[in-house]
């Protein structure tokens, strides 16, 4: 494969010469001698690379060789080190040098194109030709972008999407009301962009016109777009070593000029949001660490000058919620989810040693109240059953297995514990209590207070006093058969005993350990305290394993999907329920299971996506279906809504789907997805004539 010259791409061997040099001083150690044979660094030489460079301009790449080289010192490069290493870059990649050098302003640099990989048979514009310039490019948003202060993060501006659900309490609701029950029927495509192939349920963020999102391929990678256009803006490749196994995540931070993300090689790392350069990167858990012990699955959250994420995996000794400085990445606290022996708390793992003890993963971004003060996440339960099945005789210890199924509310600033809540002890159906915690709200005996909800997989929704964890009240949405009774004062749960998983008999539980409720985050109307809710109907068998024998749990049994009982076929369930009642006040059933979190809106639009690869919008007062929309493959991140100028977008990430919706998947075989991993990111608009 050559390439051409071509239109006004032009160099001159002396600044390749100079590139060389520079080269080998640089950037040799990481991307290899040979451009293309580093271990630290992806290549830069061969077709897929300038492939990918040819739909810029040779700016687009001096940008990234001057602001973010080398990752150890970015921008420490000279304009002329930088020029140098652009014609060395080119020149190893087929493209002979001329007399005429390449020029040292960016500004003229960004009107020279970069020329696409041309085959023997001919494609390549002819040397003596000069191109009409291209039009003018459109204003870049990013030369205007706001600092993200914690002010804004506390009451985010109608447009913007600035955290994981939009706020800090994790609403994941949207005040803007352009799109409505009027006119949602005549939403359009406005704009869809590819992503790294792989499973994605990372939701973007939103800010000042632009848009930040994580892709997960074989490295992880983040990318600036703006979100009225879908042109990109920038993009930054954290290369991982071939031992590291890609992970999805679900979201970033924004805070100042700075962007946080997790990587798959655990590491938090800070960008500058403007240029996409690298300003610092830390490690979290120590380097080698297997994904099936230690990795990050949720994302960072901002709180009270704190950079704070959660880890998870089955590594012995448990996982922790961690806090970095947004400044410099330094450690400032590290809490653990499972506390040890003498610990408080310690003695509630049946007289486990410490290192016999695992869970309590974060699978999630946490939440934040600025009211009192408190971060909240909802560790999971162990998958290590076995010994925590029957409480021991000893007195001093029990088999609660704290803090896993757990709301704990953690003082930003210090990691101190404040209070903690139990909705699941001694979890033996891998029943999570781990997803979103969101803050509202609510007035209770004629008191308004404020108060934190959360729902496990049986579809039981507790809710909280956010300061003090003082239970207040719970709904069952009906899915499940192991609580026979909530106690109204202590919420304590009472099980049926008949339910819990042995080895001395076949047990039918629902719903199934894949979730009435999962991973797919709520939607929070605080103005009419409604709370809408994805939901899947399913059950499964408990089946006694032989001698060795078992699946997940090391209980000593396998699991068994299975429909309901007298199940009529439809699996995907939206719910929308009334928080000062407990009373669900409509439901929508279909057969397809929902597959991403779900948005409400102002306008009184509620959306959702399915397996069945739809987008649907739904009338928040009756669930009635407005409008739908069939996508490439299934929507696998939450929706959000945001404005750019005076227009407002729809928008969602599509993928394989994550492994809540490959399973349940089996319920309906006839709904088929495609089998590869590509991953598309879609925004929807009303038509400039409807938009009001």
């Amino acid at each position: 494969m050559t390439y051409g010259a071509g239109n006004n791409l032009k160099f001159s061997a002396a600044q390749v010469e100079r590139g060389k040099q520079s080269y080998q001083q640089q950037c040799a150690a990481c991307h290899g001698g040979a451009l293309n044979n580093g271990e630290f660094a992806p290549p830069l030489k061969g077709a897929d690379v300038l492939a990918k460079w040819s739909s810029g301009s040779a700016g687009d790449i001096f940008a990234v060789i001057h602001d973010r080289m080398p990752p150890t010192s970015p921008g420490s490069l000279s304009v002329e080190e930088s020029v140098g290493l652009l014609a060395y870059i080119f020149s190893e990649n087929g493209i002979e040098p001329g007399n005429i050098a390449l020029p040292h302003d960016p500004a003229s640099l960004a009107r020279i194109s970069v020329p696409p990989p041309t085959s023997p048979f001919g494609g390549a514009i002819a040397d003596d030709v000069e191109l009409p310039p291209p039009p003018a490019p459109s204003a870049d948003p990013l030369r205007n972008i706001r600092p993200v202060t914690e002010a804004m993060i506390a009451t985010p501006p109608e447009a913007d999407w600035l955290t994981w659900r939009r706020t800090p309490e994790a609403d994941g609701f949207s005040p803007l009301n352009q799109i409505d029950r009027t006119n949602v029927s005549k939403l359009r495509l406005a704009w869809a962009w590819s992503l790294p192939s792989g499973p994605n349920e990372s939701t973007p963020l939103v800010h000042d016109g632009v848009m930040f999102v994580f892709g997960q391929g074989r490295d992880d990678v983040v990318q600036a777009i703006d979100a009225a256009t879908g042109n990109l803006l920038w993009e930054y490749v954290h290369s991982l070593a071939k031992s590291d196994t890609p992970y999805v995540k679900k979201s970033l931070a924004l805070l100042g000029t700075r962007l946080f993300f997790a990587t798959s090689d655990n590491k938090v790392i800070a960008l500058d949001v403007r240029k996409g350069a690298l300003l610092w990167a830390n490690a979290i858990l120590p380097p080698g660490t297997p994904v099936v012990e230690g990795r990050v699955a949720g994302g960072p959250l901002v709180a009270r000058g704190r950079i704070i994420v959660g880890t998870t995996g089955r590594k012995p000794g448990g996982n922790f919620v961690i806090a970095l400085d947004p400044e410099s990445g330094q450690e400032r606290w590290r809490f653990a989810t499972i506390p040890s022996p003498g610990q408080p708390g310690g003695d509630s793992w049946n007289g486990l040693p410490q290192d016999k003890r695992s869970g309590g993963s974060v699978w999630n971004p946490g939440s934040y109240d600025p009211a009192s003060g408190l971060v909240y996440f909802g560790p999971a339960p162990t998958y290590d059953t076995g010994p925590l099945r029957d409480r021991v005789a000893d007195p001093a210890v029990n088999n609660d297995a704290l803090y896993t199924n757990n709301t704990i509310a953690l003082d930003p600033e210090s990691g101190q514990l404040r209070w903690h809540f139990s909705h699941r002890p001694n979890d033996q159906w891998d029943f999570d209590w781990s997803f979103e915690r969101q803050i509202f709200d609510i007035d209770v005996d004629g008191v308004r207070r404020r108060a934190v909800v959360t729902g496990g997989k049986e579809a039981i929704f507790d809710i909280l006093d956010a300061g003090t964890g003082a239970y207040i009240r719970s709904f069952d949405l009906g899915l499940q058969n192991i609580v026979k009774s909530i106690d109204p004062k202590t919420g304590a749960k009472d099980i049926d005993a008949n339910l819990v998983p042995s080895r001395a008999k076949t047990i039918t539980v629902c719903p199934s350990s894949e979730g009435g409720k999962n991973w797919l985050p709520n939607s929070l109307d605080p103005v009419r305290k409604i709370l809408f809710v994805p939901l899947a109907e399913s059950c499964e068998d408990f089946i006694p394993a032989g001698p060795g024998g078992g699946g997940l749990l090391t209980t000593g049994v396998k699991i068994r999907l299975r429909p309901r009982v007298q199940s009529d076929g439809r699996f995907g369930r939206l719910e929308a329920v009334d928080l000062r009642s407990g009373k669900p006040l409509w439901s929508v059933r279909q057969r397809a299971i929902l597959t991403s979190g779900v948005l409400a809106t102002a306008g009184g639009i509620v959306f959702a996506g399915d397996m069945d690869r739809n987008l649907i919008a739904f009338d928040t007062a009756k669930g009635r279906e407005l409008w739908r929309t069939r996508l490439n493959g299934m929507p696998s991140s939450a929706v959000i809504s945001y404005a750019v100028g005076s227009k407002q977008y729809v928008a969602v990430i599509t993928s394989n789907g994550g492994h809540h919706a490959t399973i349940l998947a089996r319920l309906t075989p006839e709904v088929r997805n495609p089998i590869n991993a590509a991953s598309t990111l879609w925004v929807f608009e009303l038509p400039a004539a409807t938009a009001r």
